[in-house]
């Protein structure tokens, strides 16, 4: 088959695909149904088959089209098989990825750690307004954004903001003093 030169270069593979499939459509789709689990997967490996043969149509010289048919589909089905797992894969590795902890010390470090902070908000909340102490909190503590952190208080998130600015400057400022110390 030629490529026709017309606007998208491939009506004439266009075409034999669609005699293909006019042809051999049940049987394309019973060896993809026979190979496959569910009827996404075979929606897409049937469209993915009639783009493989527009781009590689059926030669001429072949004999026998349903054999030929027959092995280019399982080369296909098991190249998006491949494809399926190897995206499984970098997915899987991208997950276990973002759970490094950021403590690479040892379990009884992650332990004193988690302790000072709770030391450090127990201070936030004894030394900072109660607005303050709440809605820095929220926002760091509990990872809530300001629109969120200003639904629970019941305020705007300008004033979400600027409790959080304000507390965070004395908290600054009270680590300050405590260093100097």
């Amino acid at each position: 088959m030629t490529r026709d030169s017309g606007s998208d270069g491939y009506a004439d593979s266009i075409e034999a695909a669609t005699v293909i499939y006019a042809d051999h459509g049940d049987f394309i789709r019973a060896v993809i149904r026979s190979k496959v689990y569910n009827q996404s997967q075979e929606d897409d490996l049937l469209q993915d088959f009639f783009l493989s043969l527009v781009l590689k149509p059926v030669p001429y010289d072949v004999v026998n089209v349903r054999a030929y048919l027959y092995k280019a589909l399982i080369n296909d089905i098991r190249d998006a098989g491949r494809r399926s797992e190897r995206y499984r894969s970098a997915v899987l590795k991208y997950a276990e990825n973002r759970k490094i902890s950021i403590n690479k010390g040892t379990p009884e470090d992650a332990l004193m750690e988690r302790e000072e902070g709770k030391i450090v908000l127990d201070l936030i909340e004894n030394r900072l307004s109660k607005s303050e102490s709440t809605a820095i909190a929220l926002r760091y503590r509990d990872g809530q954004d300001l629109a969120q952190v200003a639904e629970k208080m019941g305020v705007k998130a300008v004033s979400v903001s600027r409790y959080v600015c304000i507390g965070l400057k004395k908290v600054h400022q009270l680590f300050v003093a405590t260093r100097e110390e």
